[in-house]
């Protein structure tokens, strides 16, 4: 279970005051940072279950709960690495976009990439203060 002071709750946060400011690119930059999180949460496909295909659905299977399967939970440091391989591909981007002449795009990836950066800050403040 996720604890209320995780990166991903502080993400949400975030998320939710630039959605109060009105920051169109932090809101883009903390909703790509936890989608990659949930995605990351998801298990890989089990090429060894052998459920009965269903009729109706192409790639469905027969009886409740069938194709469930309990999500992976990410400890603190695989958040934080996801959250760094988010900046630093945004800032990858940026560079790319400069090269091409795309500078306000550039620009908007690169105050993403500080969002994220900011975020990342704030919960290392958070565990040193709760282990310090």
């Amino acid at each position: 279970m996720q604890s209320d002071d995780d990166l991903r709750s502080q993400l949400r946060r975030h998320l939710c005051t630039a959605a109060r400011d009105r920051d169109r690119i932090a809101v883009a930059a903390l909703r790509e940072a936890i989608a990659a999180l949930d995605n990351a949460d998801a298990i890989q496909p089990d090429r060894d279950l052998q459920a009965e295909a269903g009729e109706y659905v192409a790639g469905g299977v027969v009886g409740l709960g069938a194709a469930e399967a309990e999500r992976r939970i990410l400890d603190a440091e695989a958040e934080r690495a996801i959250v760094s391989a988010e900046i630093e591909t945004r800032l990858a981007a940026a560079v790319i976009y400069d090269q091409h002449g795309e500078s306000a795009r550039s620009a908007d990836l690169r105050l993403g990439a500080e969002v994220l950066l900011a975020a990342l800050g704030a919960m290392k403040a958070s565990d040193e203060t709760d282990s310090g």
